[in-house]
């Protein structure tokens, strides 16, 4: 579908991305890669770097022998690395690190050191460089997301309901909340470009209800939009049943036996998406092969359900699903943000 010839548009956006990181001329930056990447991405990382008079190194891991019984794709969590000493002390000088692995090290069991050491980390997901133009950097996020995070810090409860017969209930009590805007300047911290979103790691137990997956909704581990109903329901964080008559159903029951895990069945994360350039529409234009969804997790007024990994609840299941939802009605302990997919004004 595209060419992978070099843009000068597409260098001198990531030069602006990592110029809202806060790099300069002189600053040492690591960009990380695999074998499997998407090489033209990680070649206009090291340009739009060099025109930034920046010092780019490169850190390339050979991409791990599949080990799973179904393809890995869409976690957040690359197995690259493997504990690789050498390449774990380039990334952890704390600098900046440009993440380009396919999976992104976002839950990826190395992540704790590296931003232990200082490193921030930009993640640049999958997606061809096209997407990451079109959706593009904007300042303004970083506070209407840091808004959002707030209301969720200072709540107890998020309730997420539907036309469709959604009816969540989500305890925030000792939930980590997290958000990102596409840039970081913080030592320690990840983000991912692009970004705009809230979200909030559940600590055990606190996920229940019932979960109605509707026409058009987004299952990203498939990049498939939904196109009959799929009914999920929770009890203390787990999905106990999946109903539906249609492939969408029978497929997502498949997909999650294979793994023969409890904790591929358990919540992730929660939270809703805050940017208005992302739209939902964008994913029947691209082949499977070009994007990663980045775009439909941050989409403005989205309900984002994952499953899998939760490091809050010490949970590590490989088995992962990130579920963006339209029209959803979302409030924190009764007061709405997102009212049938549209963010209430205080977000805006």
């Amino acid at each position: 579908m595209f060419s992978d010839r070099i843009e000068g548009k597409w260098i001198k956006f990531l030069a602006e991305a990592f110029a809202l990181c806060g790099v300069k001329a002189g600053d040492e930056v690591v960009i990380l890669s695999e074998t499997q990447s998407r090489s033209i991405n990680v070649h206009l990382s090291e340009l739009a770097l060099i025109q930034l008079d920046a010092r780019p190194a490169h850190v390339v891991i050979t991409t791990p022998a599949q080990s799973a019984a179904v393809p890995i794709r869409s976690t957040g969590a690359s197995t690259a690395l493997q504990g690789h000493g050498p390449a774990l002390a380039a990334l952890s000088f704390g600098g900046l690190v440009i993440d380009c692995t396919l999976e992104g090290l976002l839950h990826a069991a190395e992540l704790p050191n590296i931003l232990k050491s200082g490193s921030r980390v930009l993640m640049i997901s999958n997606e061809h460089p096209e997407i990451l133009e079109r959706v593009g950097n904007d300042e303004a996020l970083k506070e209407r997301v840091k808004t959002g995070m707030k209301l969720m810090r200072s709540s107890g409860e998020m309730t997420v309901r539907s036309s469709a017969g959604t009816d969540l209930t989500i305890n925030l009590q000792g939930a980590v909340v997290g958000g990102g805007w596409g840039f970081t300047t913080t030592p320690g911290t990840i983000t991912n470009l692009p970004g705009g979103l809230c979200l909030a790691f559940p600590a055990r137990g606190s996920v229940n209800g019932t979960l109605v997956l509707d026409k058009g909704d987004q299952n990203l581990t498939f990049k498939r939009y939904l196109e009959q109903p799929v009914h999920l329901t929770l009890k203390d964080d787990y999905v106990i049943d999946i109903r539906g008559d249609g492939l969408d159903a029978e497929l997502m029951r498949e997909a999650m036996a294979v793994w023969q895990d409890k904790d591929a069945y358990a919540t992730s994360h929660v939270g809703w998406g805050m940017n208005d350039a992302a739209k939902w529409v964008s994913m029947a234009h691209y082949d499977r092969s070009d994007h990663n969804g980045t775009e439909q997790r941050v989409f403005a007024g989205n309900f984002l359900f994952s499953t899998g990994a939760n490091e809050i609840a010490k949970r590590y299941s490989p088995g992962h699903f990130d579920l963006p939802m339209r029209k959803c009605s979302i409030a924190l302990d009764g007061k709405d943000v997102v009212v049938e997919g549209q963010l209430v004004e205080a977000l805006k």
